[in-house]
């Protein structure tokens, strides 16, 4: 979920990760209490005055324009993923939110044809928080062990952070959990009122340290394809690349490839008849 005064969170947080030399600034007069440029020295970068920049960081001013935003995201060095995200916290900050989508609950008929379609690949189908709404028997299995879960409780989030078989599943599983919640940043941005994000964030981080440190560290990145290792305990070793295909309701296609002529190929064939996880 977006908190209150997540806009100022953002900023407090981005300002604390670059140092004055990044941006040639002298060190300045006197200890530095805090990490990161000061909030003088982030104001003077941006071009706005320094009573201006501590009201956007409390919370006091939640209207700035998309001139303010840009120069501020310039000047912390923001990527574009996170310059969309600044935005995106000011457009609910200002009080314009967005009509939120009904939460998918059912997989979309074409999507469904889709998954079998592509067999052997494996592949998915996901909510915007990650809850896996449908699978081919090759991606099921994939995700060792996630079949012993009940359907209600299939989250690709849930399963990295909170299944045994997911830390020696993904290689490196720190990548892969970095990944999922820099992607569940994106997500609180474009819709701060979600109960399902809500709900998911505080289980996880209640029951997974390592989420509420990484939900703490506020990495914000969109899921786009990559390529991922896999030790999978029925095939062994793995490197498939993603494909992410985006409906216009949020439902993501996600698709694991292999590259053609490798042996690759040869063992995602054998993943539905893989034996279970134990």
């Amino acid at each position: 979920m977006v908190e209150h005064g997540a806009l100022g969170e953002f900023l407090r947080n981005r300002r604390g990760r670059i140092g004055p030399a990044e941006v040639g600034l002298p060190p300045g007069a006197g200890r530095r209490q805090t990490p990161g440029l000061r909030r003088e020295e982030l104001a003077a970068l941006a071009g706005v005055s320094v009573d201006y920049y501590i009201r956007l960081e409390r919370g006091r001013d939640t209207n700035p324009g998309p001139a303010v935003l840009d120069a501020l995201a310039t000047a912390l060095r923001l990527d574009d993923d996170e310059r969309a995200h600044l935005h995106a916290l000011a457009h609910h900050a200002a009080g314009r939110p967005a009509r939120r989508p009904r939460p998918a609950t059912g997989v979309r008929p074409g999507l469904r044809l889709l998954l079998e379609s592509v067999r052997p690949t494996p592949a998915y189908v996901l909510s915007q928080t990650s809850d896996v709404l449908g699978a081919n028997p090759e991606g099921l299995r994939l995700l060792a062990g996630i079949e012993q879960w009940p359907g209600e409780r299939r989250n690709l989030i849930r399963y990295v952070f909170v299944h045994p078989a997911a830390r020696t599943l993904f290689v490196p599983w720190r990548r892969m959990a970095e990944d999922c919640v820099a992607h569940l940043r994106t997500v609180a941005a474009a819709d701060p009122e979600s109960p399902e994000l809500a709900r998911l964030v505080a289980e996880l981080s209640r029951v997974a340290e390592e989420f509420a440190a990484l939900w703490r560290h506020y990495d914000v990145r969109v899921k786009s394809g990559a390529r991922r290792s896999f030790q999978h305990p029925g095939v062994g070793r793995l490197e498939l690349t993603s494909e992410i295909l985006t409906a216009p309701d949020g439902q993501r296609f996600v698709a694991f490839q292999p590259d053609p002529g490798t042996p690759d190929r040869d063992a995602v064939a054998l993943l539905a008849h893989a034996p279970a996880y134990r």
